[in-house]
C-alpha cells in the first residue's frame, strides 16, 4: 500500500502546488502553469537508485526494506508524472483533453509488470536449462532491457507500456526465482552500474545550463520551495498508518527530493513547442536540478546515519 501511494501522492501534490503558486508568483496561464508543474513534480532515478542500491549493500533499512520502497515508488512516480506531461502536451496541440491518455497510466502500469513477469520467469528457465557465464548471463539481462524500452518507443502511440517498471520487475522476479544466482548477478551489475553512473550525471550535468538557472531569480525558489513542501506533505500522507517510524518516514521525504533526468530530458520541450513563457518554465527546471539534486543526495548521506537502522547486509 505505501508504495503505491508514494507512486502518486507525492508527485499530485506537487503539481497542484505548481499550479497554485505559479500564477501567482509568474502570472502564468493554466496551460503554462501545467507544463512547468508536470516537468518539476518527477523525482530523478539518476540519484535515487544508485543511492538507495547503497543503502541495501549497506544494510541500512533492511528489516523495513525503505530503501527498496523509495526506489520502487521513485520508478512509477516517473512514469505517472511523464505520461501526465503527455497529455498536457496533446492538450496544448489540440485544445481538447485526452481522456485516453489518462486512462493509459495504470494500463502502462500493468503491462509493465506482466511483461517484467514474463521475462523475468523465461530468463530464469533459460539459465536453469543451459549453463552460461555471468557475464553472458549479464549481458542477456542489459539485452533484454534494451529491447522492452525500444518496444516502448516503437508503441508509443499506441499502446502505453512503462519499460521502465518492467525491467524492475525483471529484477524482483529473477530473485524471487532463483536467489543464488541472482545475488552473483548482482555484483556483475553493480560493476557495470560503477560506468553507467559516470556517464548518466555526465550528460545530465552537459545539459544544465547555469546562465538559465540564474535569469530564473529568487521568486522561482520560492516556487521550487514550495513544491517540495508539497512533495513532503505527500510522502507523509502515503506512510500514514505503516510500521515505519518518524525518523524514517523523514528519510523517506529527503530521499524524495532530488530532481535531474527527467527535468533535463523533457524541460526545453516547451519551448521547442512555443509555449509562451517556455524560458521561464525551462530556467525554473534547470534551476530545480541545481538545486534539488545535491540537496537529495546530501540529506540522504548526512542523515542516513541518524534516521535509519543499520542492519547486517547479505
Amino acid at each position: 500500500r505505501p508504495a503505491i501511494l508514494m507512486s502518486f501522492i507525492p508527485a499530485t501534490l506537487e503539481i497542484i502546488a505548481v499550479l497554485i503558486f505559479a500564477p501567482l508568483l509568474f502570472g502564468l496561464s493554466l496551460i503554462e502553469s501545467a507544463f512547468l508543474a508536470t516537468i518539476l513534480a518527477a523525482v530523478s532515478p539518476a540519484v535515487i537508485v544508485p543511492k538507495m542500491i547503497h543503502l541495501m549493500e549497506e544494510g541500512y533499512g533492511k528489516v523495513k526494506r525503505i530503501p527498496h520502497l523509495i526506489m520502487a515508488s521513485a520508478s512509477v512516480d516517473d512514469i505517472y508524472v511523464i505520461v501526465l506531461f503527455s497529455i498536457v502536451v496533446k492538450m496544448y496541440q489540440t485544445g481538447d483533453v485526452a481522456w485516453s491518455n489518462i486512462l493509459s497510466i495504470p494500463l502502462a502500469i500493468l503491462l509493465g509488470i506482466a511483461i517484467g513477469i514474463v521475462t523475468g520467469v523465461l530468463l530464469a528457465k533459460l539459465f536453469a536449462w543451459f549453463r552460461v557465464r555471468d557475464t553472458i548471463k549479464v549481458l542477456l539481462i542489459l539485452a533484454s532491457a534494451f529491447f522492452i524500452m525500444t518496444l516502448e518507443n516503437i508503441l508509443q502511440g499506441t499502446l502505453s507500456i512503462s519499460g521502465l517498471l518492467a525491467i524492475m520487475v525483471i529484477g524482483i522476479t529473477f530473485l524471487n526465482q532463483s536467489q543464488e544466482r541472482a545475488l552473483r548477478l548482482q555484483i556483475k551489475l553493480s560493476k557495470v552500474w560503477v560506468f553507467a553512473e559516470l556517464v548518466l550525471f555526465v550528460l545530465v550535468g552537459a545539459a544544465v545550463d547555469l546562465s538559465l538557472a540564474l535569469s530564473a531569480g529568487l521568486i522561482a525558489l520560492l516556487l521550487l520551495s514550495i513544491s517540495l513542501t508539497g512533495r513532503i506533505i505527500g510522502v507523509t500522507l502515503a506512510l500514514i498508518n505503516t510500521p515505519l517510524s518518524y525518523q524514517e518516514r523523514l528519510f523517506s521525504g529527503i530521499s524524495y527530493l532530488p530532481k535531474a533526468t527527467v527535468q533535463a530530458a523533457i524541460g526545453a520541450i516547451p519551448l521547442t513547442l512555443g509555449v509562451p513563457n517556455g524560458e521561464l518554465i525551462l530556467a525554473i527546471a534547470v534551476l530545480s536540478i541545481l538545486v534539488t539534486a545535491p540537496l537529495g543526495a546530501l540529506g540522504i548521506d548526512l542523515t542516513k546515519d541518524r534516521l535509519l537502522n543499520k542492519e547486517k547486509a547479505i
